[in-house]
């Protein structure tokens, strides 16, 4: 009857009902998190950093802030994650890395934003996030052919005969550099997970979120929880804590301050930690040639030699 009186129709009121309902929608805003083992979390200290929404917003975004018990407990995660990823077979590992490359193409489009929010432009961010790309399927490539290039047959006098071939070192903790923000965290994390290693990364300071989004596609991957493991925070906070923790086997530190990884490498010599300083501008990271190389892998493995009776 309402209809014939000119009144709504039945179907036209849930219509009316489904626009005034998107009408007052709240826009889900991102919760940033770290991830540790596998998992997202919060810092335990519940400190965060502010950073801009977007570039020029008077808008501020919440990032967690790292604490020290944060940083053990990635220790933790990642010492637990080495016996089993460090037993892989190289061409496992490959696999895995392969499959990481095809999560961050399938997240490709929310990478580029994320480096936009970051202070790229469109352009740049697309190619820094294509490079990233190419760089995880490089080093997926190498994780099975390393071992050749720095093994070795020793002559020996003596009726035995001697080889040598390159194994994990075990977690390896790296500050990654400000910029590129998506590839030198890749660019860090590829070559020492390769031979079996496993990582507690401080991402960049200058655009934390891009290391978020990164570890939402790890989390995606088949990389096993722990081997990777990325906090967010001030580096002059955080290092000297993971420099001293006796678990951790070396440091791999871009672009930090000439003071701060003076200290970093006198607080890790109680450990004998192997400490690498690299501070590659950011053209650098985008030279195939030179980022690729498994040169990068053999800083952060352990050549083991063995001695070997001679058969008759």
């Amino acid at each position: 009857m309402a209809a014939k009186n000119g009144g709504p129709k039945a179907e036209d009121s849930g219509k009316t009902a489904v626009a005034d309902t998107e009408s007052v929608r709240l826009t889900v805003r991102k919760a940033y998190k770290m991830y540790v083992g596998g998992a997202f979390i919060r810092s335990e200290s519940g400190r965060t950093t502010q950073v801009a929404e977007a570039p020029g917003s008077a808008s501020k975004e919440n990032i967690p802030r790292a604490s020290r018990k944060d940083g053990r407990d990635a220790v933790v995660a990642a010492r637990a994650a080495w016996d089993g990823w460090s037993a892989r077979t190289g061409y496992n590992r490959g696999q895995i890395l392969y499959r990481l490359a095809e999560m961050l193409d399938a997240r490709a489009d929310e990478l580029t934003k994320s480096l936009v929010r970051g202070g790229l432009d469109p352009k740049q961010a697309a190619v820094e996030v294509a490079a990233t790309i190419d760089r995880v399927i490089a080093y997926s490539g190498w994780t099975d052919k390393y071992q050749s290039l720095f093994s070795s047959l020793n002559p020996v006098a003596g009726p035995h005969f001697n080889f040598t071939s390159p194994e994990s070192m075990g977690v390896v903790a790296v500050v990654a550099p400000a910029r590129p923000a998506l590839l030198g965290l890749a660019g860090c994390i590829l070559p020492i997970i390769a031979s079996g290693n496993t990582v507690v990364v401080l991402a960049s300071e200058a655009d934390p979120r891009t290391s978020v989004t990164f570890s939402e596609a790890l989390a995606t991957s088949d990389l096993p929880g722990g081997v990777v493991n990325i906090l967010t925070g001030p580096v002059g906070e955080v290092l000297p804590h993971l420099a001293k923790h006796m678990e951790i086997a070396a440091l791999d530190l871009h672009g930090v301050d000439a003071a701060i990884s003076k200290a970093a490498e006198e607080q890790g010599a109680g450990s004998v930690k192997r400490v690498r300083v690299r501070s590659l501008n950011e053209a650098e990271w985008f030279d195939a040639a030179a980022t690729e190389s498994p040169r990068w892998i053999e800083r952060f493995v352990e050549m083991k030699t063995i001695w070997h009776p001679a058969g008759q």
